[in-house]
Order: structure tokens, then C-alpha cells, then sequence
């Protein structure tokens, strides 16, 4: 099989993941696109190491043993990164990453807060409600 294949494989699971991690807002989703990312990180390892192996005349397989270490840490990732997912889902009542700029409890610095005083669905409900 040639290199081309699963490079070009590769780099497709690679870019969905980059467009995952900058086009989606959920929390979880962006950490699905990680993992995505890295598997295509891994999917670059393999076949470099299979390719380099038939050139080379002593294997050590170097690729496959960094790809295990990074699915290893892929793991301990994902099960942080779904822990802290969890905190502050259950703190804040939402993973939207827009929503969660802020760190701080209760405040919110841009202002499009639905409890400020520069909220504007209060107005738009009483001008339905005169409407």
C-alpha cells in the first residue's frame, strides 16, 4: 500500500477536527474533535513507521510505540477534559463555550446577560405583550 493513502486519510480526519474545534460552541464536541485530531496524529504515526520500517533493516517501531503513549494520554485527556465538562455544566447550567468566557461566579463582562439591566428580552416581551 502506498504512503499517500492513509496520509491523505490522515490529513481529512485532521482538518474535520480543526474545523470541529473552531466552528462547534458544546464543550464535549470540541473535545470529540480533539480526539479526532489526535487520531489522526496516530493514523501519521503507524503508517510512517510501517513505511520507514520496510526501508530500514533493524524495525524498532519507534511510530507504534508513540502511538500507544498518545492514545494513552488521549484518555487521561478525555476523561479530565469530561470531568471538568461535568463541573461546570453542573455550576453553570451550560457547556456552551461562549457562555463560559467568564470564570468568575455570577458575572458576565460583556453584558448580554439575561439578568442586567441591559437585557433586552424584558422588552421585547412587553412589546409583544402591548402588541
Amino acid at each position: 500500500m502506498h504512503l499517500a493513502y492513509p496520509a491523505v486519510l490522515s490529513a481529512l480526519l485532521f482538518c474535520t477536527g480543526l474545523y470541529g474545534v473552531l466552528a462547534r460552541r458544546n464543550a464535549i464536541l470540541v473535545l470529540m474533535s480533539v480526539e479526532l485530531m489526535l487520531n489522526a496524529v496516530n493514523l501519521n504515526l503507524v503508517a510512517f513507521d510501517v513505511w520507514l520500517s520496510r526501508a530500514a533493516e533493524e524495525t524498532l517501531h519507534s511510530g507504534q510505540a508513540l502511538t500507544l503513549f498518545t492514545i494513552a494520554i488521549a484518555a487521561a485527556e478525555i476523561g479530565i477534559g469530561l470531568a471538568i465538562v461535568l463541573a461546570v455544566y453542573r455550576n453553570r447550567g451550560t457547556s456552551d463555550i461562549d457562555k463560559l468566557r467568564d470564570t468568575a461566579e455570577g458575572h458576565e463582562t460583556d453584558g448580554r446577560g439575561t439578568d442586567g439591566p441591559d437585557s433586552e428580552a424584558p422588552a421585547v416581551q412587553k412589546a409583544e405583550a402591548t402588541a
